[in-house]
């Protein structure tokens, strides 16, 4: 009888077992972890859409070759290309190397607080006080500490873009802004500088410290 009840036992204690692991390996929620800032990569399981992310990448590089070969004074083998119709949680200023025709880096770029009127799209502006994102190709000045640390002047080279050195937009770096994607989750807004992770700064600065040129920095949508 003791023999039964102990084979009892633990066939119930075998079930229990097998039944634990059997949930733990069958439905424990599967997390994705995000590429950082210095990984350009695309997965498959992302959205189609990616690919237009990298049409229209390709399109504006060939498009900042062409004007850097008619406008004399800036660096010829970078520029910085940040993709406005990205969502914000997602890696969408890129550092783009025209000699190889590739990209070398990318992070987290925070858009106006302006931009955002309720709607899915962004609104742009060159107005003063708008604290909106203004579309358009700048060259990156020199370098200053400001409020956020060290920062870089921008000068807005189109129509789109003008009144940005006169708005105070600036490239810097704010804490607030993550190393790594976040998406579907946006980042914080900024007061219309294109804003980025201290992290991501620091990568940056190397290019810009080594160019003898200014680089341009394209904002699009």
């Amino acid at each position: 009888m003791n023999i039964l009840r102990k084979t009892y036992l633990l066939t119930v204690v075998l079930f229990i077992t097998i039944s634990a692991f059997g949930y733990y390996f069958g439905s424990t929620p599967k997390f994705r972890f995000y590429h950082g800032f210095n990984a350009f990569t695309f997965s498959e399981n992302k959205e189609i859409s990616n690919f237009e992310t990298i049409n229209r990448l390709k399109e504006k590089a060939l498009l900042a070759k062409q004007y850097l070969n008619d406008k004399k004074g800036f660096d010829g083998t970078y520029c910085f290309l940040i993709d406005m119709r990205l969502p914000s949680g997602k890696n969408r200023f890129f550092v783009y190397n025209l000699k190889k025709d590739s990209v070398e880096i990318a992070g987290l770029v925070a858009h106006g607080k302006g931009s955002e009127k309720g709607s899915e799209g962004l609104v742009f502006s060159n107005t003063p006080k708008s604290c909106c994102t203004s579309l358009g190709k700048y060259k990156l000045g020199k370098s200053y500490k400001g409020i956020f640390g060290l920062a870089y002047k921008l000068y807005g080279m189109d129509k789109s873009n003008s009144k940005a050195f006169n708005r105070s937009v600036v490239l810097h770096s704010y804490i607030g802004v993550p190393k790594n994607e976040v998406y579907p989750a946006p980042i914080c807004v900024s007061e219309g500088c294109p804003t980025i992770a201290p992290d991501f700064l620091t990568q940056i600065k190397v290019y810009m410290d080594n160019s003898k040129s200014p680089i341009l920095l394209w904002i699009y949508y």
